[in-house]
């Protein structure tokens, strides 16, 4: 709304000031008394040297503590792979969940349900480490647009079964696995291309906005696809899942080339034409091997998943703690810290000792389960949940940052598949326990003694392989990490 004296877009009129309108001698002299102001009423040193600058480097602080966006304004392949994966794992969330509400309602079987996770244990294993062989084989580019093509076709036909007037059940678990594979296939690409796209010195600030991508999609896919799912019925949510790929899709097709990388000749870890995946998935383990950093944060990563994994035991501690109606918000309360953490990563370009950073980070999240075995009320738990996950996050981001720039391009894609291994064995092994444990001691128990043993892993794994905490990322260190092409998208 304007004024009077104004125009349509706010700005004063000329002329709207008649001259004439203060008329002379409205200002009585002697209206002002002598000495109204007393003498040192506004005392010495009241505004302190500097006050202005800190002002300053306090408002600076805070907007560094905010999450770097250099990568998004300075890649435009990057900014297209960064929206492609958030619009991805949002439909594929969503269907995730659906899945699980439809196979609950054409079976009432706990057990039809828990079989869904089995079937697609296996297709990550095998693809993962055979889509780790690909990325460095074959261009990346083309392997990523025929799998998220693939998976709109899997979408497609769960639309069409769900669609049926009494839908099968087989089809869950055949297009499930479908998926696991496809994304299997093309996880190691996405990873490896990273570094192809985004400067050396901007890996943390990716590997940060990533995750938060990934938790805001996991959070919003969970709750849309079950509400979507309980509502007009799963369908809607496959279709949804279908429309996300064509669009995801879409943005893949203006991302630039991706070449398989090139390697120095007679380089025994070169991926060549006539030698089997098996020998150059081991020609990465081999490499893997000779970095104690490397192996250190596999292992680091694999004791927090298999020792101090809560997820399995969420009902029954919610059960304990007389509030099974809070059981969805511990699964989402990991989630929302690591959102919260990646939200608040802009500090997290400015470490180096990122061997470091990820035992630390590491040891937090088994301290926070620990912890949670101790909760006295359903706050605490929920208190503590959000910790683990930020630390969860933070060394993700530290685990992403040291592999990007210590393992080189042609490499990347076969330890990627290694990596999406242990990301997959890790929290399935970590169920295994904590059921396992709980059902011959108590939930709370298994909780806090494998927060426990998940530190003094972490603590072994530190003695035995020092060179994790020796890790110092400097300018050589990331020679492996070559700067992006002309073609790979860059702003100027």
């Amino acid at each position: 709304m304007t004024g009077k004296n104004q125009d349509r877009r706010g700005r004063t009129r000329p002329g709207w000031m008649r001259p004439g309108w203060m008329r002379p001698g409205w200002m009585r002299p002697g209206w002002m008394r002598p000495g109204w102001m007393r003498p040192g009423w506004m005392r010495p040193g009241w505004m302190r040297p500097g006050w202005m600058r800190r002002g300053r480097v306090r408002r600076g602080r805070v907007r560094r503590l905010g999450a770097d966006l250099r990568p998004l304004r300075t890649s435009r392949d990057f900014r297209l792979v960064f929206t492609s994966r958030t619009v991805t794992l949002f439909g594929s969330q969503a269907t995730e969940v659906a899945l699980l509400v439809q196979a609950r309602q054409l079976t009432g079987s706990a057990v039809a349900v828990g079989l869904l996770g089995a079937a697609e244990l296996v297709p990550l294993v095998v693809f993962g480490l055979y889509g780790g062989t690909l990325a460095d084989r074959v261009d990346r580019r083309r392997l990523i647009r025929w799998c998220e093509a693939g998976l709109g076709g899997c979408a497609a036909l769960l639309v069409a079964n769900a669609s049926l007037p009494h839908p099968a059940v087989w089809p869950l678990y055949v297009v499930a696995a479908s998926m696991m594979a496809l994304a299997a296939l093309q996880r190691p690409s996405l990873d490896a291309s990273v570094p192809r796209v985004v400067r050396s010195d901007q890996l943390t600030a990716a590997s940060a906005l990533l995750g938060l991508s990934s938790n805001a999609s996991f959070i919003a896919g969970s709750a849309l696809g079950g509400v979507l799912a309980a509502a007009p019925g799963p369908q809607a949510v496959y279709l949804l899942d279908a429309a996300s790929f064509a669009v995801s899709l879409g943005f893949l097709g203006w991302l630039g080339p991706l070449p398989a990388p090139a390697a120095p000749g007679g380089d025994a870890t070169e991926p060549a034409p006539g030698r089997s995946g098996l020998r150059d998935l081991l020609a990465g383990v081999r490499y893997a091997w000779g970095r104690p950093e490397l192996i250190g944060s596999y292992l680091v990563d694999l004791s927090a998943m298999t020792l101090a994994y809560p997820n399995a035991l969420f009902p029954f501690l919610a059960a304990e703690l007389h509030a099974p109606w809070a059981v969805g918000l511990m699964f989402a309360a990991p989630s929302a810290g690591a959102a919260c953490a990646s939200a608040a990563s802009g500090w997290t370009g400015r470490v180096r000792r990122h061997g470091r950073a990820i035992a630390l980070a590491a040891a937090v999240w088994g301290l926070a389960i620990t912890a949670l075995g101790f909760a006295p009320d359903i706050a605490a738990a929920l208190a503590f949940l959000v910790l683990a996950g930020g630390a969860d996050m933070l060394s993700g981001v530290f685990r992403d940052t040291l592999w990007n720039q210590t393992i080189p391009d042609r490499l990347r894609g076969r330890l990627a598949g290694v990596e999406l291994l242990s990301y997959g064995l890790g929290p399935s092994a970590g169920q295994i326990r904590a059921g396992g444990v709980a059902s011959l001691t108590t939930p709370r128990f298994s909780l806090w003694s494998g927060g426990l043993a998940c530190v003094a892993a972490i603590g072994v794994t530190c003695a035995a392989f020092p060179g994790l905490l020796r890790y110092r990322a400097t300018a050589a260190s990331q020679a492996n990490s070559p700067a992006p092409s002309p073609t790979s998208g860059l702003d100027s």
